[in-house]
């Protein structure tokens, strides 16, 4: 069984990289893929776990790129974590996302949560700080239920705490991931929210860039028929991930992902 696509406490999971293989091989899960947003740093940990688990970790990262003023992500599976082009890369990302929280920050203070930054930074700890740590935070003050509803009423495109990503082009991602030794992964291609003929276009740019993969299978609800199809139109190979983030995730658990249709070649028949 694999899982492709995790995350830890390195970013915006809630489990420690040790407690989330541990979770995980509990789960069934022989070959996973921690792929923390912009870093590696979970990755130590989670290789020591692994090991003493007798389950196998590919070493991966997700990385934030722009493309027409949307924020894709795209997963390396592989990658060498001390690649130093790669390095170079996650340490421009983490400056540009903590620029970015900053500056979501200022705008909810001045919406009139004037507190919101620092407490996402004590929630986000040594990790990565994203914008779930601020919708954490804001669901723990009362200012709404869910995290949902956090980001539907706070920061989305047009609310007050909306700041958008100022990331790297495609093939800039895709380049370091390379350079890493490792396959670029499109990540949840429906998660975008673009029509089916700008996901295509998508997906051209990012097989353009170097890109050799897609995730068909994800844990966020994706349509798995129309992610196969775009693996058949363009050539690519099919990857499996839920993208789980904590067991507060309660409508998604490890290892119920389903299997990848058989006529698609699956990424880690490279490996």
């Amino acid at each position: 069984m694999y899982d492709l696509h995790l995350h830890s406490t390195a970013s915006d999971g809630t489990l420690t990289p040790g407690e989330l293989v541990r979770q995980a091989a509990a789960a069934g899960i022989g070959t996973l893929a921690l792929t923390d947003h912009d870093t590696v740093a979970g990755l130590g940990e989670a290789g020591r776990v692994a090991s003493e688990l007798g389950v196998r970790l590919i070493p991966g990262v997700e990385l934030s790129v722009t493309w027409k003023e949307t924020t894709v992500h795209i997963v390396g599976l592989g990658v060498d974590a001390a690649n130093p082009e790669l390095c170079r890369g996650l340490r421009e990302l983490q400056q540009r996302r903590q620029a970015r929280a900053e500056e979501i920050g200022r705008c909810l203070s001045r919406y009139g949560i004037p507190d919101a930054f620092p407490g996402a930074c004590a929630l986000a700890g040594a990790g990565q700080l994203t914008r779930s740590h601020f919708a954490r935070y804001l669901v723990e003050r009362g200012y709404a239920p869910s995290m949902r509803e956090v980001f539907e009423r706070f920061l989305t495109r047009g609310k007050p705490g909306y700041v958008a990503g100022d990331w790297v082009p495609i093939a800039t991602g895709v380049a370091w991931i390379k350079a890493a030794g490792g396959i670029a992964v499109l990540a949840h291609p429906q998660h975008y929210r673009r029509a089916g003929m700008a996901v295509r276009r998508l997906v051209a740019e990012f097989k353009e860039a170097g890109g050799e993969a897609i995730e068909v299978v994800s844990g966020n609800g994706a349509d798995l028929a129309s992610n196969a199809a775009l693996a058949r139109r363009f050539g690519l190979l099919a990857s499996v991930g839920s993208d789980y983030h904590g067991p507060e995730q309660s409508w998604l658990k490890l290892g119920r992902l389903p299997a990848l249709p058989e006529d698609l070649i699956p990424v880690w028949s490279t490996w």
